[in-house]
């Protein structure tokens, strides 16, 4: 009980230093590592649309690591070229082309939209793009959700995956903890200590709609969907202990999951309706694993004095993790088939890591500020953020 006391105690209080002044959120990715790529030349969009797809684009190509964008006419094995064109309704009207080295279309489609929507479109054109060439889904169109702010102003925000178009979806004055979206990318399920208790709530992003699912005596925490989104698994204490519960949110009952004289949090979902979860049962943090129902509970990670804040891969392959070797934390990852483990991270305070929802890149954070790096560690991307950002999560494909 003392130990997520004090866990609940410190976060609040690094929380607590940070200001974010006026609301003033601005989100943008400031340096990348790669080792080359693919050259792709992609020209200006014409039409005098007020974005520049054409540089959204390949912004968005380049930060994959996968692509090196070209000037229109230097020797690349695709090229890109389109237009936006004023169409009905105040509307614009997008085409584009992407063609190989020998001028073969392999792309060529158009979209109606409304003049807000270009930068949404823009990021369209690279996830196609990228699909295309790769066979794998892009990340360009997806959102990141985190925590910014402190010291009497607390902030959810959500940004689209480049860190642009940052939107404010709750704003308090009391923390906010541990955000986890729905499976289909329209809620968000997060602690709160409005009342200065902790109670989770699940909200709408769209139409802000908010519902207290769980405010039980003692410790609320840790939120996480279940794969079908009609359940969430999360952290109660109300018993005396801290134990994993899973709540079905049409009948509003909580099921009871760990039996254990340890400290049992920060539950995940695996595709099979398993859950991973922190516990100190063994004598420090260390990852476990349970079936649907509970039952015994399997430990999962034997490197290290300290491995916690567990994060399952879309497809249910590997777990991400806080890891700690000599008094750093780090953010490391463990395939669960061959039980492989590797550190990803140089830092020295990385924690809260979230899976793309393509499985290839995590976003985490440093206690200030986000990051994002590639499952196998070659393609790093950070954030610069006007006041502290803790907690991301990476959307899922939604709508």
């Amino acid at each position: 009980m003392k130990l997520v006391e004090k866990l609940f105690s410190v976060l609040i209080l690094l929380f607590g230093v940070a200001s974010l002044v006026h609301a003033q959120i601005s989100l943008d990715i400031t340096k990348k590592v790669e080792s080359g790529g693919t050259p792709i030349a992609i020209a200006p969009f014409s039409g005098g649309a007020p974005e520049d797809i054409a540089g959204i684009v390949a912004a968005d190509l380049q930060r994959t690591g996968k692509f090196a964008p070209q000037p229109p006419n230097a020797q690349a094995n695709y090229s890109v070229t389109g237009q936006a064109s004023p169409g009905g309704a105040r509307g614009y009207i997008v085409q584009f082309q992407l063609s190989d080295a020998q001028g073969g279309a392999l792309l060529n489609l158009s979209f109606d939209i409304p003049a807000n929507q270009l930068r949404p479109v823009a990021h369209r054109i690279s996830d196609l793009i990228y699909e295309k060439l790769t066979g794998e889904k892009g990340l360009a169109g997806t959102r990141i959700a985190f925590v910014a702010g402190g010291g009497g102003n607390w902030y959810l925000v959500v940004a689209d995956a480049d860190g642009q178009n940052p939107q404010v979806i709750l704003r308090s004055g009391q923390p906010i903890m541990s955000p986890s979206w729905a499976p289909d990318g329209s809620k968000l399920a997060y602690v709160s200590f409005e009342g200065r208790r902790p109670q989770i709530v699940v909200q709408d992003v769209y139409s802000g709609a908010r519902r207290v699912v769980s405010a039980a005596p003692g410790i609320n925490g840790a939120p996480s969907w279940a794969p079908n989104g009609q359940r969430l698994a999360f952290t109660l204490s109300k018993d005396g202990n801290p134990e994993i519960y899973a709540l079905d949110l049409a009948t509003q009952s909580p099921v009871r999951l760990t039996s254990n004289g340890a400290i049992d949090t920060e539950p995940v979902w695996l595709p099979d309706g398993g859950i991973v979860f922190t516990s100190d049962r063994g004598g420090s943090p260390q990852l476990y694993r349970i079936g649907a129902g509970g039952g015994a509970a399997q430990r999962l990670t034997f490197e290290g004095d300290y491995n916690a804040r567990p994060a399952v891969s879309p497809d249910g392959r590997y777990v991400a993790m806080m890891h700690r070797r000599g008094g750093r934390f780090y953010i490391a990852v463990m395939d669960l088939q061959t039980h492989q483990f590797r550190v990803l991270t140089s830092g020295s305070n990385a924690e809260s890591p979230s899976f793309a929802p393509n499985g290839k890149m995590i976003v985490y954070s440093d206690g200030q500020r986000l990051a994002a790096i590639s499952t196998d560690g070659t393609i790093q991307q950070d954030f610069a953020l006007r006041g502290r950002a803790r907690d991301p999560a990476w959307a899922p494909y939604g709508r």
